[in-house]
């Protein structure tokens, strides 16, 4: 997403120059978000960006893998040789993370590209029994869709709830109850000890029987291949980036999940692995290559990050950004289909997440983008519009 958001942007800004696309995979670039819903339920069998790349003078290089880079040559390398460039955008998101000693097992899978999501659909079509580890985003759209396969699926979490690292305990703790409303099996406090052709084990000493077992235990920043480069990076391994997204080294630039950059809007330096978060940040990548009129500040990037889900039969969604520090108050029965949690911060909304009510969420990332103080008495009544709690 992040790539060909900033190639078409480019052009869309009106940037005549050659734009080169390169891609280790040798797919078609694209969208990610269907790979857990329609393409792995055999819905589609792709999600390609609908983009007409020649039309737009984009020059495609898919399969091929790039090693490393060069920035004081202005260069890149890759098995097929060097590839110059003048301006260099870093766009390899993110890549998940492995479960230590899963690797090479028989019917252990990741869900994270294309080829993963194709090799997990016919697992789904014979209704295995899986196992799946990790009670996050990604294992909960994976429980959803493999429940509306007819799978057996018993979720193995280490945390005491689904979504530990994402959410506060109070906010994730109803959520733990969708998993057996889904007719799916959560374990949590449980922590694998091994996993073996047809099986996991668990340091309790349970064995679980799995036809697949599907690892969603998170994702780094796929930077591994900048070892050596002298360009910066963070303390997750993302490329360090500026408030107008360029990194430490001249004429390069980092979007998407594999960069973090500082908000002014929140105080501190965000890594934000989401689809807007790689929608939006091209269109800074974009303008600050082609440069302002002199005079004219730069493009600066500081979003309201928002993502979404759809799991159990519900749409999910967050925008902000919230600390442990701020003020959290609900509107509606979080037992019931449909309410918002609300984060404050002096008064002013910073985050929400908004479970079957969309409107909430329109209305609330307005008021944070705006930085609207608000009423908690008018924020908490579930029958009022959202937008009425602007003080």
């Amino acid at each position: 997403m992040a790539g060909v958001q900033t190639a078409v942007a480019l052009r869309e800004q009106g940037f005549t120059g050659t734009v080169t696309l390169i891609g280790a995979e040798p797919h078609q670039p694209y969208d990610r978000p269907p790979l857990s819903k329609a393409v792995l339920l055999g819905k589609a069998e792709d999600s390609a960006f609908d983009v007409d790349f020649e039309a737009l003078g984009i020059e495609l290089r898919l399969g091929r893998e790039v090693l490393g880079v060069r920035p004081d040559a202005h260069r890149l390398d890759t098995a097929e040789g060097p590839v110059p460039y003048d301006v260099l955008v870093l766009a390899t998101g993110a890549e998940p993370i492995r479960l230590p000693g899963a690797e090479g097992v028989p019917g252990v899978h990741l869900l994270r590209t294309l080829d993963d999501a194709e090799r997990l659909r016919p697992v789904l079509a014979r209704q295995h029994d899986i196992v799946v580890v990790g009670a996050g985003w990604i294992g909960a759209e994976f429980v959803t869709a493999a429940r509306e396969a007819g799978c057996a699926v018993t979720v193995v979490e280490a945390a005491d709830l689904p979504l530990a690292g994402a959410l506060p305990a109070e906010v994730a703790a109803p959520m733990a109850a969708w998993y057996a409303d889904a007719g799916a099996t959560l374990r949590t406090h449980a922590r694998v000890r091994s996993v073996e052709a047809g099986a996991v084990l668990l340091d309790d000493g349970s064995r679980l029987p799995a036809d697949a077992v599907v690892v969603g235990i998170g994702a780094r920043p796929a930077t591994a291949w900048l070892a050596g480069s002298g360009i910066a990076l963070g303390t997750h391994g993302e490329v360090v980036a500026d408030d107008g997204l360029r990194t430490s080294a001249p004429d390069v630039y980092a979007v998407g999940d594999c960069a973090s950059f500082p908000s002014g809007r929140y105080g501190e330096r965000l890594l934000v692995h989401h689809w807007d978060n790689a929608l939006q940040g091209p269109r800074t990548v974009a303008a600050n290559i082609l440069g302002k009129p002199t005079g004219e500040p730069a493009a600066v990037y500081d979003p309201v990050p928002y993502f979404w889900s759809e799991q159990f039969g519900r749409f999910v969604q967050y925008a902000g950004h919230h600390g442990s520090a701020d003020t959290t108050l609900w509107r509606g029965d979080p037992s019931g289909p449909a309410w918002t949690v609300c984060w404050l911060r002096e008064g002013r909304l910073v985050a929400l997440l908004a479970v079957g009510r969309p409107r909430d969420l329109a209305q609330g990332r307005k008021l944070i983008e705006a930085g609207t103080p608000m009423d908690a008495t008018v924020l908490t009544d579930p029958a009022r519009p959202l937008k009425a709690a602007a003080a």
